[in-house]
């Protein structure tokens, strides 16, 4: 454990930990709510998580099934950290960190699996003054490594036929991201949008898509984060840990 390390729980969920590192990246409701969003059905074997960076997500995946979970890191640093976690919790037998670019592993294992999900950088790199001095910072957040086309790209390659890529993302990139799913043959099928409150505008959506599927979108309820108090509302707060009876 270096100086800038720190053990957390995980959430509020018992007997589980997570290590974060000061300087990097920590994760957000976002992370919570795609883990909890996407389909974990019965033809999956494994589930790839692009951009793991400390493994929240299948940290988190893992309250959920019991299937295997790799996650793929391009930052090493990142990578030492979520094996740290994996282990911290004793599941080195159901997660895999993997330190590779995202690109690379996708052309190396296509058609393998029935699962992605990926927390991606949100910003494009229009003006230096928008990209942070912090690397690992500036990694997670801006489109550097891999931009949103090479995202999907990639999860088409790695999909086989009728396998679900499920995602975050902000709302101003939508058009984007579904004209990129319909280039690459991935075929949206459920989108739910997050607001911040009630009476607020969305701030994020979740989206699923299947390749090669059939046509057919479905819009699901609104998720609220926050009641108007600010507290968390019922649906998320079953999201953030073991409840008590």
């Amino acid at each position: 454990m270096t100086q800038m390390e720190e053990i957390n729980y995980l959430l509020g969920f018992k007997n589980m930990h997570i290590i974060q590192r000061t300087d990097m990246f920590t994760f957000s409701l976002d992370t919570v709510l795609l883990a909890n969003f996407c389909s974990i059905t019965k033809d999956v074997k494994e589930i790839v998580d692009f951009g793991t960076n400390n493994a929240a997500i299948p940290l988190l995946l893992s309250r959920r099934t019991k299937k295997h979970i790799t996650g793929i890191e391009i930052q090493k640093e990142a990578v030492e950290v979520a094996n740290k976690s994996v282990a911290i919790n004793k599941l080195e037998n159901q997660i895999s960190i993997v330190h590779a670019d995202i690109k690379d592993y996708a052309e190396n294992h296509k058609s393998s699996v029935k699962m992605i999900v990926c927390n991606p950088p949100f910003f494009k790199v229009d003006e230096e003054s928008n990209v942070n001095d912090n690397e690992y910072l500036r990694i997670a957040r801006h489109e550097i490594a891999i931009n949103l086309e090479g995202i999907i790209k990639a999860a088409s390659q790695m999909l086989s036929f009728g396998g679900k890529f499920a995602m975050v993302h902000r709302p101003d990139r939508m058009i984007e991201i579904l004209d990129f799913m319909k280039k690459y043959d991935l075929e949206p099928k459920r989108i739910r949008f997050v607001y911040p409150k009630p009476h607020k505008d969305a701030n994020v959506f979740l989206i699923e898509s299947v390749y090669k599927g059939n046509t057919g979108l479905k819009i699901e309820q609104p998720l609220y984060a926050h009641n108007e108090d600010g507290s968390y509302t019922d649906e998320v707060l079953k999201y953030l840990g073991d409840q008590d009876d």
